[in-house]
């Protein structure tokens, strides 16, 4: 009677070492996860309306800028000393942009910009024709009336300070998708 007892209480015991070392390997693997390739950031603001909105939880892929460079369109995450942003990046390095009468033109060709509403294109003010420099980005939000971006206040962005590029919405749980 005493082995049996016994065999229970070294098999209970093994099943709670299994238990724990699985516990640890999930929060080892959720570390590495979140430090190395992909974190959370909130929006704060209206400047992505109506792509992001104000309080809405995104995750961002961090490592793509590793093994791939930045591309007109992405939205990114753009870390700063004080505060962090969401933009669109709008001009890669080299290209000229220049926005008139609400249209946006890079290297002279006029941009389609479907991600944006006609709220958006018509709140779109001119705009100078200026050259992105190596190693630089223009970024702009969607919400084109009231954002800080590279047009007024953040000027050009390092690639540097991209961190990640924006992958899903996933708060709150009913606008949980795809960033466009």
């Amino acid at each position: 009677m005493e082995k049996g007892r016994y065999k229970v209480s070294e098999q209970s015991k093994n099943e709670w070492l299994e238990w724990i070392k699985a516990i640890v390997v999930a929060i080892a693997l959720a570390f590495i996860l979140r430090t190395f390739f992909f974190a959370t950031s909130i929006v704060e603001g209206a400047s992505m309306d109506p792509t992001l909105e104000n309080g809405e939880r995104v995750m961002f892929n961090k490592i793509i800028y590793y093994i791939d460079e930045p591309e007109r369109g992405d939205i990114v995450i753009i870390e700063r000393p004080v505060k962090s942003y969401v933009k669109r990046i709008v001009g890669q390095p080299g290209d000229t942009i220049e926005i008139r009468d609400h249209t946006l033109f890079i290297n002279g060709k006029e941009q389609n910009q479907p991600y944006l509403n006609q709220t958006a294109i018509h709140a779109t003010r001119d705009f100078g024709k200026v050259e992105v420099p190596e190693d630089h980005y223009f970024v702009m939000g969607d919400n084109r009336s009231i954002s800080k971006d590279s047009r007024n206040g953040l000027g050009f962005v390092e690639e540097s300070e991209i961190i990640g590029r924006t992958e899903l919405v996933i708060y709150p749980f009913n606008e949980w998708g795809l960033t466009n």
